[in-house]
């Protein structure tokens, strides 16, 4: 590589490392930077890159990985299992957004039915990137509604590759160009040796690799299968993205399949990112200058679009409006395929350099909408939703234990108590948590436990012990306070985070203070002695000696809890005191 070369190879890199950080940290997405970076290096701006076209080739190599690890992540058995969901709602978002972005393309805009097909069907795929890490940010991912998302992403995947299967059989002029035509028969055929070999020597190949404990033959094999397949479909007719793809899929249930999705990783999103950025290259900046009332006039007119065709589908499926309208927000832009598939457009003289410069600048619009658009909505949405929920109503309770906050860590003891037929009243503050834990017959009362009132209400006076086992420090701490002080006789358990909460907490003589790290971490070390040759009664005493010493510990540094430097003493000094506990036990 010349001197030239090197100084395009660091300024790519430099741009990544500044621009997706930054976009990263403004919600917008690392997608968004790489393409803005691409901007900055490309001819438009800066002109450290006068032909991004080179990139753009080697670029296309993260497409062809990125298809592969969709392919490996397309498990057949998890697929059959979600198949009316992902049918019905993917099925249903994908071509009711197309058919209309479709018409509007024909009748509005005057593009021609095949151009207006491709344009809809891709203008109807999100970007997975930005959908998943909003719904991951929002907390729906592990619910219904986000299941319902993810059954609408996960269609969008698997019809990328019929998608650029169409765009080259609306460019029949590309199979006659250049070299001689394959038989027709060659591509069932490779189609087939790829099934075969798939299911019968890539298993046993990768056995023998691994056997050899050299980690970069494995890399080196996991490069060869997706490389080599993409190439074989190349050269019988079809395109790379779809060799890719179909060898993920093969794989999918093969013993290295996470390992050979690590060794791609790395490769996968270095390639991503150069494509992303080669396509930034190219983006037509005149545009926004020129026409920027069309361009977000169509941005906002896309995110709009899907948003109502996704708020319908769910509402049919009886989702609240206003999560059926989040949902429809969050995979309302337009997707990273969108790139893909207009660059292929253009190569294959299905679409003209105008027509993909108008599209590709309003996909990177409406991903830029997207987050400052999703929160106005929420703003609006707390503005308008129903008044605040008021706290349930208390009947008179006389239950022997009160729990406060019955997440995770309350429950456990909740559902001991219920095996036993001990009478509890259970508080927790939020609402939707209530709702959730009530449907698996839970008692639990919508209530703020730091007001001793609502205790009161839950039968504070006749309870014989008090579990706080609240999510919030400071709530927990308010807790302690407001009952010692009404309550001084009344036996308190209280859960510990942390060393600093635990200080608090014995400084204030709670009955039991429970670190809830501690004892698992107490089990842990006991395995891990016994499974290092330690006896179980050798681990058991072990782990006493260190339970005792820390516990005293914990006690001699309650009265420095607010003196850093004494705590680090204590903690130097605890340490030895433990080497020779331990030392003294070896001897005897």
């Amino acid at each position: 590589m010349d001197h030239h070369g090197i100084l395009v190879f660091l300024a790519y890199l430099l741009a990544a490392m500044v621009a997706v950080p930054i976009f990263k940290r403004l919600g917008l997405g690392a997608i968004l930077g790489y393409l803005v970076a691409g901007t900055v290096l490309g001819p438009q701006i800066l002109h450290v890159v006068i032909n991004p076209d080179d990139a753009l080739h080697l670029a296309e190599f993260g497409i062809v990985m990125l298809l592969f690890v969709i392919g490996l992540e397309l498990n057949p058995q998890k697929l059959w299992e979600m198949r009316t969901q992902v049918l019905l709602m993917g099925g249903g978002q994908l071509l009711g957004s197309a058919v209309v972005i479709a018409l509007l393309c024909h009748f509005l805009f005057g593009f021609d039915w095949q151009i207006a097909m491709l344009l809809g069907l891709t203008l109807g795929l999100s970007s997975t990137a930005f959908a998943v890490q909003l719904m991951d940010e929002h907390g729906v991912m592990a619910t219904d509604l986000g299941r319902k998302g993810f059954s609408m992403l996960l269609l969008q995947d698997m019809a990328v590759i019929p998608i650029l299967i169409l765009v080259s059989a609306f460019a029949p002029q590309i199979a006659t160009a250049g070299h001689n035509t394959a038989p027709w028969w060659y591509g069932p055929l490779a189609i087939a040796a790829v099934l075969l070999v798939g299911r019968f020597a890539i298993n046993p190949l990768l056995t023998i690799i691994a056997a050899t404990n050299i980690r970069e033959l494995l890399t080196a094999a996991a490069l060869f299968i997706v490389i080599g397949t993409a190439f074989l479909m190349q050269s019988v007719g079809f395109s790379m993205g779809l060799g890719a793809f179909l060898a993920g899929i093969v794989l999918a249930n093969c013993s290295f399949r996470h390992q050979l999705e690590t060794d791609i990783e790395p490769f996968k999103g270095l390639l991503l990112g150069l494509f992303f950025m080669a396509v930034g290259m190219t983006l037509n900046l005149q545009l926004l200058v020129t026409k920027p009332l069309l361009i977000f006039g169509l941005a906002v007119g896309l995110m709009l679009l899907k948003t109502a065709v996704i708020t319908l589908l769910c509402r049919n499926k009886s989702t609240d409006i206003w999560d059926a309208l989040a949902l429809g927000l969050m995979l309302s832009q337009g997707g990273e395929f969108a790139f893909v598939v207009l660059t292929k457009m253009v190569n294959f003289g299905v679409a003209d350099n105008a027509t993909r410069d108008i599209v590709v600048i309003v996909v990177g619009v409406s991903m830029a909408l997207t987050s400052p658009a999703l929160m106005l909505f929420n703003l609006w949405r707390k503005r308008h939703q129903d008044t605040p929920r008021s706290y349930d109503k208390i009947d008179n309770e006389e239950p022997e234990v009160i729990i406060a906050g019955l997440g995770r860590f309350g429950q456990i003891a909740a559902r001991i108590l219920a095996a036993n037929e001990m009478h509890f009243s259970a508080l927790d503050k939020d609402a939707s948590h209530v709702d959730f834990v009530r449907k698996f017959g839970n008692k639990i009362y919508y209530g703020d436990a730091t007001r001793l009132d609502l205790l009161n209400a839950a039968g504070l006076a006749h309870a014989r012990l008090l579990l706080v086992a609240v999510d919030d420090e400071k709530d927990s701490l308010t807790i302690v306070d407001n009952v010692q002080s009404a309550y001084p006789n009344l036996k308190i358990i209280v859960r510990a985070h942390n060393r600093a909460h635990a200080y608090q907490l014995f400084a204030r003589k709670v009955d039991v203070v429970v670190r809830e790290t501690f004892e698992s971490g107490l089990i842990a070390a006991r395995h891990t002695l016994e499974l290092l040759g330690y006896t179980e009664s050798q681990a058991l005493n072990k782990i006493e000696i260190f339970r005792q010493h820390d516990e005293q510990m914990m006690m001699n540094a309650v009265a420095h809890k607010e003196d850093l430097t004494k705590l680090q003493q204590i903690a130097m000094e605890g340490r030895r005191e433990l080497e020779e506990l331990f030392k003294q036990d070896t001897h005897h």
